[in-house]
């Protein structure tokens, strides 16, 4: 009975290894086709940090969304260095509140709708390849238009 159980889960952890690793590919793909789409080079989607300041670029066509995230992570560190988990647990929240932002932007600057952005939240597995793989055109970021009284 016990070397059924060893050799399903180490079955089942080959597995996951595969499709963790093709997960992994694909994003990389997609990232550099989204990023090239946009008129930057591909191979910055593969170095940490770099990344995250081109995607505010994309997204936002200035620097807020890096700048945010950044200070997210900083707290995020921080509460879990000084053990306060309650800055840790706000930090979390606000870098998914972030993400969620990110998603409805870069939606936007493809021309995409808010269903679209709410696809990239809860598949980015599917939605992100679609965005980087598909016919979707980059526009540009797209600002606010100012109210007027």
């Amino acid at each position: 009975m016990n070397n059924d159980l060893y050799a399903f889960l180490a079955g089942f952890g080959i597995f996951l290894f595969v499709f963790l690793l093709v997960a992994c590919i694909l994003l990389i793909v997609t990232n550099w086709k989204i990023f090239s789409k946009a008129g930057k080079p591909g191979w910055a989607s593969l170095i940490p940090f770099y990344n995250i300041y081109i995607m505010s670029d994309i997204a936002f066509g200035n620097l807020s969304y890096f700048i945010a995230i950044m200070i997210s992570w900083v707290v995020s560190f921080l509460g879990g260095f000084l053990e306060i988990s309650i800055l840790s647990s706000l930090a979390g929240l606000a870098s998914f509140v972030l993400y969620i932002i990110y998603c409805v932007k870069i939606s936007k600057a493809f021309g995409k709708s808010g269903g679209f952005a709410v696809g990239l939240v809860l598949l980015p597995l599917i939605f992100f390849p679609i965005l980087g793989l598909g016919s979707a055109e980059y526009i540009g970021p797209q600002q606010k238009e100012n109210a007027t009284l």
